[in-house]
């Protein structure tokens, strides 16, 4: 008998006893029962097995958990037949129907397929992601008019595989000059704009290393597409606020931004006429040796000299290759056993924190130049779509408040890393007959932490909670919905997926209360400066360190939509128990005022000490 309820299309293919446990395996995950526990992991996030001690299993998992099952095997031959087994199991799919998420959608579609619009609200997103490009041109006040036009050279992806359809351009470049910017772009990944400020007109636009090679190699249709994407926000400048300079919405709490990172910037001070286009930034995600280095490849980097009123940073990012060392690093070190006494100085040789840090740098000085000096910027890195879309994506939540919303988010990831073909299925290891393993990297999970970092910072600017972002950690490598499936928008077109699985958003719809920051202040216009030393960010305990950290929803989440009302009792009532017990006063400096003393409880240690002070400080 499984010993387990069965998944809506799950299959149990292999059924077996260790000493002191019942094993299944099914066509999702991995399942372990013991006397008075259950252990369950889906296949797709396991990224190894090893046999350890000759009769144990030790699993590593691509979010960085290692498993070490405490169940013994009776003989060193079952151990090895089970070994055999998860590692057929978790090898590559050998097409895309093989991923659990295709068996996982034909039962919703069986469950509601007299109810249409049912099926739609349970495995649909919903128009905000359906129509994202159009509603985000409107929403950011592009003059589509005058200055900007909407190209259709993409149409059936005809001129670059990893690019959306739709693509944004100044209206007096034409079709023929993108043409001959494709042949000079990496991967034919040509300039295009993504973002708008709605106050000053500065724009970010995306693309791929140019193709300089050793010989030095220039398009003149490419100088053109650069220059002419800071002349046209000179054409449409956005909404100006008395005396001519943007309005700035960042808060008096911005000295605590890295002051010293703002390059060169400080050289464009204030907004110019509308007629006078402002200095291009040209931020290049790599190092500068790297980007010489990419020449040898074909590749290279702007020079400024053929860019007129452009200037190029290097921010020193390190690749994916190093990225994913760092990762492993980390996941080795969060699952010691017991916890080290040198963890400080293990956890700063991963350099894990040291990369995050530098990411969140270079978002932001894209967002310093965008809302402070009124400068467009323009983001690349070596192919466009792993440096690129953590910086353009962060950047984003730090300027406009509607990303950290829980609706902006899901358009966010939708629009800079699925529309422009961030290559999932390779980084997350669930590509079909694909064995480099060096293709592998944790970009977008690193990007995840790099948000993680931000809601520690501003707990009261984002509408969801860390819960949020955990389960699209889990569901970026579970294959049990399809959002995160294929490399690029041409595949998952071209395999439909989107018709033929469930997305992901509707679990973290913005309905579902269990993913809801309590601490959430709408209608706050401020532009975040987090502060990115290393010394200000901290490990990611609830998912490198998920045992010394509580989980805020427990191990459900298998089902995409809970009875109604069902979920935020729950979530309520759990929330309630663990809250702790204090006395509130509803005004502290009258509470101070009083005779008689204040009783103190273990939340407030140091209550009837600091009540003066607090009081001196408010006056």
């Amino acid at each position: 008998q499984v010993p387990f309820t069965v998944l809506q299309g799950e299959g149990v293919e292999y059924l077996g006893h260790a000493n002191d446990a019942v094993i299944a395996i099914s066509n999702y995950r991995l399942h372990i029962k013991f006397k008075d526990s259950v252990i369950n992991v889906p296949l797709r996030m396991m990224e190894s097995v090893e046999c350890r001690d000759m009769f144990q299993l030790h699993i590593v998992c691509k979010d960085s958990k290692v498993i070490r099952y405490p169940c013994h095997f009776s003989t060193f031959k079952q151990c090895q037949e089970w070994l055999k087994r998860l590692t057929r199991a978790i090898a590559r799919p050998a097409k895309p129907e093989d991923l659990f998420a295709f068996a996982y959608h034909a039962w919703c579609l069986g469950v509601c397929v007299d109810e249409e619009d049912q099926h739609a609200h349970l495995c649909r997103p919903g128009d905000h992601v359906r129509y994202r490009f159009e509603m985000e041109l409107v929403r950011m006040g592009f003059d589509l008019q005058n200055v900007w036009r909407v190209s259709d050279i993409n149409n059936n992806y005809k001129l670059c595989s990893s690019y959306p359809q739709k693509l944004l351009v100044p209206v007096w470049i034409t079709d023929k000059e993108l043409e001959n910017v494709a042949s000079f772009r990496s991967w034919k990944r040509i300039p295009v704009v993504v973002y708008r400020h709605v106050r000053n007109g500065a724009v970010i636009a995306r693309c791929s290393q140019p193709e300089i090679s050793w010989w030095g190699w220039r398009n003149a249709d490419d100088e053109y597409l650069v220059t002419s994407i800071a002349k046209a926000c000179a054409l449409n400048p956005g909404v100006k606020v008395s005396g001519g300079m943007p309005h700035n919405g960042s808060s008096d709490g911005s000295e605590a931004c890295d002051a010293d990172f703002d390059s060169s910037l400080t050289a464009c001070s204030g907004v110019e006429n509308a007629g006078t286009p402002q200095k291009l930034l040209i931020l290049d995600a790599r190092s500068y040796t790297a980007a010489v280095a990419n020449r040898a490849k074909g590749g290279g980097c702007e020079c400024e000299e053929y860019y007129p009123n452009c200037e190029v940073v290097f921010m020193g990012m390190a690749n994916i290759h190093s990225i994913r060392n760092s990762f492993q690093y980390l996941r080795a070190v969060c699952s010691q056993v017991p916890d080290p006494s040198n963890w400080l100085s293990a956890l700063e040789s991963t350099k894990w924190l040291q990369h995050l840090s530098v990411m969140l740098k270079a978002a932001v000085l894209v967002s310093s130049a965008v809302d402070r000096e009124g400068r467009p910027v323009l983001v690349h890195c070596s192919d466009g779509w792993d440096r690129t879309p953590q910086i353009v994506a962060l950047a984003k939540i730090l300027l406009d408040p509607y990303y950290r919303t829980m609706e902006g988010f899901q358009v966010l990831v939708e629009s800079d890393w699925l529309d422009f073909g961030h290559k999932f299925g390779d980084r997350c290891g669930h590509q079909e007959k694909v064995e480099d393993q060096n293709e592998q990297c944790p970009v977008f999970l690193q990007w995840l932490d790099a948000v993680h970092q931000l809601l520690k910072q501003f707990p009261c600017l984002f509408e969801f909670n860390e819960a949020f972002l955990v389960k699209l950690v889990q569901h970026t490598y579970s294959c049990l919905y399809g959002t995160f499936l294929g490399n690029s928008p041409c595949e998952r077109e071209m395999h439909n997926i989107y018709k033929r699985t469930c997305s992901v958003w509707s679990l973290l719809r913005a309905g579902n209360k269990n993913f809801h920051n309590l601490l959430y202040m709408p209608g706050s216009e401020q532009v975040l400066h987090p502060v990115c030393h290393v010394r200000a960010l901290h490990v990611w305990t609830a998912v490198y360190l998920p045992a010394s950290s509580p989980h805020p929803l427990g191990q459900d989440d298998m089902d995409i939509y809970p009875p109604p009302g069902s979920q935020s009792q729950e979530f309520s009532g759990r929330c309630l128990d663990r809250l702790p017990k204090t006395r509130s006063m509803d005004d502290l400096l009258s509470a101070c005022d009083s005779s008689s003393p204040l009783t103190r409880t273990s939340s407030d240690p140091n209550l009837n000490n600091h009540c003066q002070e607090v009081r001196v400080g408010l006056e």
